[in-house]
């Protein structure tokens, strides 16, 4: 593998403010409630999701527009102390976006984000595996599934599925 230059920054993608919480909130509880990407309980009220998706450490953005939220992520470290040197994300992206590369342009944003922030490598802990679009943009930006968890997930079209363990190392070349 060969060293690639890191993206330039999307001019898109900007931090999330009190602002933007109402737009991020209808994209959250749709992806929520649907029952097939997310182990949020699909009963959370707009507040505690809030809770849930900017508070803790590290940093939340979206990608807006002509004025339209089309997507956001959260990311920081994956845990705290002696682990805080692996990070992790979570994405939430528009219904009305899907098919529009707004994943792809978060997933870079986060790894040149994790990057320039020193971290070591990014672990996803919860890919539900018949999540295929995630799954294939992941791999596309050189995550590896590390291993499944059998039966973890709950979805409401497939039943009992597994959650994938997805891990990007940080430190070497770039995929």
């Amino acid at each position: 593998m060969t060293e690639q230059p890191s993206a330039a920054p999307d001019p898109a993608i900007r931090p999330a403010t009190e602002a933007d919480w109402p737009r991020v909130w209808t994209s959250f509880e749709q992806i929520v409630r649907a029952g097939e990407t997310y182990a949020y309980p699909e009963d959370l009220t707009c507040e505690e999701a809030r809770a849930l998706w900017t508070g803790g450490p590290g940093a939340v953005v979206v990608l807006e527009e002509d004025g339209e939220v089309l997507g956001s992520a959260r990311m920081g470290p994956n845990r705290p102390g002696r682990g805080a040197h692996v990070g992790t994300a979570s994405f939430m992206v528009s219904e009305r976006a899907r098919g529009r590369g707004v994943g792809r342009r978060l997933g870079e944003h986060v790894v040149r984000w994790h990057r320039e922030q020193g971290f070591r490598a990014i672990q996803f802990n919860a890919v539900v595996e018949t999540n295929t679009a995630a799954v294939a943009l992941w791999r596309s930006l050189g995550f590896t599934v590390v291993g499944t968890v059998p039966e973890a997930f709950d979805s409401r079209a497939h039943g009992l599925v597994g959650l994938h363990v997805m891990h990007l190392p940080l430190t070497g070349p770039t995929p």
